[in-house]
């Protein structure tokens, strides 16, 4: 499980990141007017990327926590 959480962590931020090249290029080549609206799909992949980071912290320390209690 945690190898799948790793990949989808960098899966997000690679989306991100490809999006927001992608985009860019576009923008620049056929006209920003067309193209800006895509930048929420960025915004919303990389937003995605902070929650899944934050969520797998926040599951490590449960965790931890659950084996500290469970040895009592």
């Amino acid at each position: 499980m945690n190898k799948y959480n790793k990949f989808m962590l960098y899966l997000w931020l690679i989306v991100s990141i490809l999006s927001a090249i992608i985009v860019t290029y576009k923008g620049i080549t056929e006209g920003f007017d067309r193209w800006y609206s895509y930048y929420i799909l960025s915004a919303i992949s990389f937003f995605m990327y902070i929650i899944r980071r934050w969520m797998m912290k926040r599951m490590e320390k449960h965790m931890e926590y659950l084996e500290k209690n469970s040895n009592k």
